[in-house]
């Protein structure tokens, strides 16, 4: 393969400055790795920022790639930014002058899997003179459709991101159809044509199988993910002031795992005041090992989001043989492919009952929810791969 001749161009934005920053990885990050890894060896890089855009050599892309694809490296927490700075830098001694010069799109495939540089002004002017044919991943219109839920700015930086979508993209790929939805939903009141799309529903990362508990109990309530407000934690601190007051010790334990987030201040200062004694514990950001310990001895993973584009510690579960409890949004009947039990977001005395239910000795209704899990297939890779390959097949000239 020559210096520009790689059938596809990949997105490596993303990924580089999340590396750079020596952010923990989310769902989304977690996707662009995928992609990554699947398609690294067929493509040339893009990087996007606000100073430039570059398509890079093929041998400075397969030299970026080969950097991402390391694991990060354990450390006091900056050791792994640092190493990997110092990693970037030296891959830019050593290429970055070559690859600042121009190279043509020849018309092929831009994959860009993070939503990443979308929002920046004049990009489809640089398409069109670069001759790209943008192929873009929507994962979710949460800041458009639940703004309340998200950081200031970040419903007009998401406008921006989904017209720019519309407009320039040659085809889409959503991860749920709920998210595609969506996407059409919004088109139509932007009046903006809807590309092609596809539906690929991402892999599930199997969490480490265990034997060991923690807690030993078996009587724990998991919420997993960014305490924020979209989450609704606070619909699951009502219901345990209640549970509390009705049963004292004798309620189930309810273990929040996740790192502090936005738009909860109202969450944070009950956690805070203390309040819930043992019976509900906050245990911060845990790896894949820790949390698979947690589940272990769960009753049920609590999921009372108010709004999701997918939705993965909902499948992630039930991979892990864990029921489910969760909200009754469109996207988890889609992906919870009939199995958890789901119930209004608002509903406290639905929720109180519930799990009152699935913390009983012997309960029918958990009971029940574990005979359908029999019938789960959660979505992999090699699964969503080869629908996003043939898709991208239809979309070659």
């Amino acid at each position: 393969m020559r210096d520009n001749e790689a059938p596809l161009l990949f997105d490596a934005s993303r990924l580089v400055w999340r590396r750079w920053a020596g952010v923990r990885p989310t769902g989304i990050d977690r996707i662009c790795s995928a992609w990554l890894q699947h398609y690294a060896s067929q493509s040339q890089a893009v990087l996007l920022h606000r100073h430039g855009r570059h398509i890079l050599s093929g041998s400075a892309s397969q030299a970026l790639f080969q950097l991402l694809a390391e694991p990060e490296a354990a450390g006091d927490g900056h050791g792994g930014r640092n190493q990997f700075r110092r990693a970037l830098i030296g891959w830019g001694l050593r290429h970055f002058g070559s690859a600042q010069r121009a190279r043509p799109g020849l018309g092929r495939l831009w994959l860009n899997i993070g939503h990443t540089g979308l929002d920046l002004p004049g990009l489809a002017s640089w398409c069109r003179s670069a001759q790209l044919r943008p192929v873009l991943m929507v994962h979710d219109l949460i800041p458009i459709t639940h703004p309340q839920y998200c950081r200031a700015g970040e419903a007009d930086r998401h406008r921006l991101r989904m017209h720019a979508l519309l407009t320039i993209g040659h085809a889409v790929i959503g991860n749920s159809q709920h998210t595609i939805e969506t996407l059409a939903d919004f088109a139509r009141s932007e009046a903006l044509a809807m590309p092609a799309a596809l539906v690929a529903w991402p892999g599930t990362p199997h969490l480490p199988v265990t034997t060991d508990t923690v807690g030993g109990e078996q009587r724990d309530f998991i919420i997993l993910g960014t305490i924020e407000g979209r989450k609704n934690h606070m619909l699951l601190l009502d219901v345990w002031d209640r549970l509390l007051r009705e049963h004292g010790r004798a309620a189930p334990r309810l273990v929040i795992i996740g790192r502090r987030g936005w738009a909860c201040d109202d969450v944070l200062a009950r956690l805070d005041a203390g309040g819930f004694g043992d019976r509900v514990v906050e245990t911060g950001a845990l790896d894949d090992a820790a949390i698979a310990r947690r589940l272990a001895s769960a009753r049920a993973l609590l999921f009372p989001s108010f709004a999701e584009g997918y939705g993965l510690p909902l499948v992630e579960a039930l991979d892990a043989g864990v029921p489910v409890i969760a909200s009754d949004l469109p996207v988890f009947l889609e992906i919870g492919q009939g199995v958890p039990d789901l119930l209004p977001p608002d509903d406290v005395a639905g929720w109180q009952a519930a799990i009152m239910a699935y913390a009983t000795d012997g309960s029918p209704v958990r009971a029940a929810q574990m005979a359908r899990l029999a019938g789960f297939r959660a979505p992999d890779w090699a699964g969503h791969f080869a629908r996003v390959d043939a898709f991208l097949e239809t979309l070659q000239p």
